[in-house]
């Protein structure tokens, strides 16, 4: 799959708006920092089904925590998520680390992460490889062909391309080829299918295809782990609400997995519980995006 086409392509309702946000950007009003919907997205990076399938009862969670009915709204590319913000047309947004950076740079330091998963502070991502792959190292991986996920990823693209640099590999010139999935689970996919003869995802999506006996998991093994580097967090859009940011940010702060309703929210999340989190968390994945080339 091509960047271009995969940075490209529109999301679903939301894209319309943003596409005109785009032509017109002064037509539109500042929206108002208590908005009477709780409009919430995420980026892309498994199918938009799984997304529906996760958010649901965290969505249900938290229009009881604050009182107002919530909208989630899937898109089909990162970018349109970090405009989402921008424009102000999404509140809240699930958002990877590299994609955060974007959206901060974008808004000129105003979208303000909230949250993020205790595990994000020692996020993870996996390199994979056929079953019966004879390679056992990165270095092996070199003169063949290699998928990663979105090109915005955290990480399914950012954070990988930075640590096989480290290590010596320079994708575009040592790799036979080099493609973009989409999404960490269609890499899985990929791979299985012989499309790719590696691949890289985030951990916490492959402990999960796992744990749920995927059929493409079972095609695959992991031939590395990256070292750790925060990843994905909550985020609300520039001019929210300061007492509805409040609310949002305790709301994920009080999800206790001894209470049966938040076991089940915190275990769809694959989060053992939230923690506050600061935007400096995230200069570390900006100095990774701008030696990669990724942010000018």
């Amino acid at each position: 799959m091509q960047r271009r086409s995969l940075l490209q392509r529109s999301s679903f309702a939301l894209a319309a708006a943003l596409a005109s946000a785009a032509v017109a950007p002064a037509a539109h009003a500042q929206a108002p920092a208590t908005p009477t919907v709780l409009r919430v997205s995420a980026i892309p990076d498994e199918a938009p089904t799984e997304l529906q399938r996760k958010f649901k009862p965290l969505g249900e969670y938290l229009q009881q925590a604050t009182g107002l009915p919530v909208q989630f709204t899937p898109v089909t590319d990162y970018a349109a998520v970090v405009e989402g913000l921008a424009t102000q047309k999404i509140d809240l947004a699930w958002l990877g680390g590299f994609t955060f950076v974007q959206a901060r740079l974008r808004t000129n330091g105003q979208a303000v992460p909230i949250v993020q998963r205790a595990e994000d502070e020692v996020f993870t991502s996996r390199f994979i490889v056929p079953a019966d792959s004879k390679a056992q190292s990165l270095a092996d991986l070199k003169g063949r062909t290699f998928v990663f996920g979105a090109p915005s990823s955290t990480s399914g693209s950012l954070m990988p391309r930075f640590f096989l640099q480290q290590a010596g590999i320079e994708p575009e010139r040592d790799f036979k080829t080099v493609a973009y999935s989409g999404a960490h689970d269609a890499t899985v996919a990929f791979v299985a299918a012989g499309r790719a003869e590696a691949g890289v995802l985030n951990a916490s999506v492959w402990d999960k295809l796992v744990e749920q006996k995927n059929p493409n998991a079972a095609k695959v093994r992991v031939l590395a782990t990256t070292p750790t580097y925060y990843d994905y967090n909550w985020t609300v859009r520039p001019g929210l609400d300061a007492a509805l940011t409040k609310k949002l940010a305790d709301a994920f702060l009080k999800l206790d997995p001894a209470n049966p309703q938040h076991k089940e929210i915190l275990a769809l999340q694959r989060a053992s519980k939230f923690i506050p989190t600061k935007s400096s968390n995230y200069d570390g994945i900006e100095s990774a995006g701008r030696s990669a080339g990724l942010i000018k």
